[in-house]
């Protein structure tokens, strides 16, 4: 936002037979918001921020779902070869190898207790925070920043 002037002019009469103008200027400025930026552009970009922030909880939510399924199903015994159980082993075994063999498996019959899909849940969270708080760190928003406007 640039400097605003405006001036306001009152005439005032002492006294009736010498009327004599008194002239009074106010000068206002107003102070920039957000380094120069138009408030519309400021809030565009903190909206476009937040909705990443909603982005990554949501992938981390169906990451976590996906994670949750594997462990109950094999905690379960279920058959692999299955269509349901087949599917979802398949989606998560990408996500759960590389934290495999961190910790054993506990195994009972058919049922498993596969402690890398724990492991790698809560190591997908602590990363999807991090992000999260990275951004609001470089980024900071408020609720009242997405206010709509």
């Amino acid at each position: 936002m640039t400097q605003t002037d405006t001036t306001h002019e009152e005439i005032t009469t002492i006294n009736r037979q010498s009327p004599q103008q008194v002239i009074k200027k106010t000068t206002t400025q107003a102070e920039p918001q957000a380094k120069g930026e138009a408030p519309q552009k400021v809030y565009e970009k903190k909206k476009t921020i937040f909705r990443f922030n909603q982005i990554i909880w949501y992938i981390l939510g169906f990451i976590e779902v996906l994670l949750a399924f594997r462990f109950i199903l094999k905690a379960l015994g279920a058959n692999q070869f299955v269509g349901f159980p087949n599917l979802i082993y398949t989606l998560t075994a990408p996500l759960a190898s590389p934290f495999r063999g961190i910790l054993g498996e506990s195994v009972t019959g058919n049922s498993m207790i596969e402690w890398s899909t724990i492991i790698a849940a809560i190591v997908y969270l602590c990363v999807a925070w991090g992000l999260v708080y990275l951004l609001d760190i470089i980024y900071p928003i408020t609720p009242k920043d997405m206010e709509t406007q």
